[in-house]
């Protein structure tokens, strides 16, 4: 390895990018348990979180583009996971809510997200778990 690479690959950003490309790998892998993909996850727990909620509002506010939303939600609906019905306030708009199953399934996520992760932080013991928690909080949340 030459030490232009020893020096590229020592630094922080490029062992954080390492580290959260496993841990998305670890997750997305665990998710295809329930026949998700990461989005759909994402997607699933933003109509949860903010549902009943028109589309468009959902795609803004998890930064998804449009097109791409609606092939989430058709494969979401699709499975039973979602609703899409004509929003009360605006016909025009239609309006996101998770079913029961949908309910159950990101429940069964959660735990599968949650293993995924004790796996990705298995090498480390439990203070450094918790240390490391604390200062990627640290980092995230710096202005």
């Amino acid at each position: 390895m030459t030490a232009a690479l020893q020096r590229i690959q020592s630094l922080p950003s490029w062992l954080v990018g390492r580290v959260a490309a496993r841990a998305r790998g670890l997750v997305a892998e665990a998710l295809t348990a329930e026949g998700l993909k990461l989005m759909h996850h994402a997607v699933l727990a933003a109509s949860s979180e903010y549902g009943p909620v028109a589309q468009a509002e959902l795609g803004r506010r998890i930064a998804v583009d449009p097109k791409d939303m609606v092939g989430i939600l058709n494969e979401l609906q699709q499975a039973g996971l979602v609703l899409r019905a004509p929003d009360p306030a605006d016909r025009r708009k239609n309006a996101i809510t998770v079913t029961p199953e949908g309910t159950a399934v990101l429940t069964r996520c959660a735990a599968l997200a949650e293993a995924a992760n004790a796996e990705l932080l298995a090498p480390l013991t439990a203070d450094e778990q918790s240390q490391l928690m604390v200062l990627l909080k640290r980092v995230y949340e710096a202005p």
